[in-house]
């Protein structure tokens, strides 16, 4: 039997706002293993609306940069929010975005790419800062999206400033003319991205891992149903288009009216949404906290 930590019990009990006593009994149900336990607790109704977003508990700054149909986007981690509002970090994290512009997102090579006005590389000016700060910092991911013609959108919530924030969105929109008015619904695209969370991008996107446990949480709450068989599969399909309403971008219902879907908006602008990327920091990042701990240990003692 594996041992159930009091960090275990609290990432848990915050990534589905199911009670502590409920998460400590299903990690134990579950041999602590977390993704079980979180469909132990939806299979019980003790969970509404667990989600594999992670936990965001690292700080730091999302940046975005754009050129001519491309847009980058980087996630840097420091220790602090401190460091977030250091002119010198965000400095640096800005023109790590526009570097990815030209090399791309694959992280190792950002890091040995020359950084911009220096002779050395990215990761010798990451060290510099280190030692200017006082903080450990790292490039923890980056995003590249192109379009052949067309546009890529970003947008970033609460901006501390323009192209920094804690949450980043790139939209890629694929149109032969009007770009301006693409550009402006790209942003509106990322707005609703940011507020809605989407994990794919058509229905052909989703994953069939998490098709299929989607499936297998929502069968075990009809068993009890006393329902026929026959009646319990229309119900998991009528589910089913209810979850991709909520996980698909394009079969979300578009925030800004509250009615269209978002495959109408973009097909009425006569653009094509090609692609889509969001980062929020520090999203499946685990930061223990001590007091957190000390509770859940006086609880077992009880």
């Amino acid at each position: 039997m594996a041992e159930i930590t009091a960090a275990m019990v609290r990432e848990l009990r915050e990534r589905t706002g199911a009670g502590m006593m409920d998460c400590k009994k299903a990690l134990t149900e579950a041999g602590g293993d977390m993704e079980a336990a979180i469909d132990w607790l939806r299979k019980k109704g003790l969970s509404a609306a667990a989600k594999k977003s992670g936990r965001v508990a690292a700080e730091g700054l999302v940046g975005v940069a754009s050129g001519p149909n491309v847009a980058a986007m980087v996630e840097v981690n420091a220790e602090t929010d401190f460091v977030a509002r250091n002119e010198l970090f965000q400095t640096f994290v800005a023109e790590v975005a526009g570097l990815a512009l030209s090399v791309g997102d694959d992280v190792e090579k950002l890091k040995s790419a020359t950084f911009p006005g220096t002779g050395h590389s990215t990761q010798d000016e990451l060290t510099r800062l280190i030692a200017t700060i006082g903080e450990n910092m790292t490039i923890r991911r980056a995003k590249v999206l192109r379009v052949p013609s067309g546009t890529v959108a970003t947008y970033v919530h609460n901006a501390v400033k323009p192209g920094l924030g804690k949450i980043g969105v790139l939209v890629a929109l694929e149109a032969a003319s009007e770009l301006e008015a693409m550009e402006m619904l790209g942003r509106q695209i990322g707005m609703h991205v940011a507020a809605t969370r989407p994990t794919a991008l058509d229905i052909e996107g989703v994953e069939m891992s998490e098709l299929e446990r989607e499936k297998a949480v929502l069968r075990e709450q009809a068993a009890g149903s006393g329902k026929k068989p026959e009646i319990i599969e229309k119900m998991i399909e009528g589910r089913i288009r209810k979850y991709y309403e909520e996980v698909v971008l394009l079969e979300q219902v578009w925030v800004h009216d509250g009615e269209s879907r978002v495959k109408q908006v973009v097909q009425k602008a006569g653009g094509k949404l090609a692609g889509f990327a969001r980062f929020q920091l520090g999203e499946g990042i685990q930061k223990e906290t001590g007091d957190f701990a000390a509770e859940v240990a006086a609880m077992s003692k009880g």
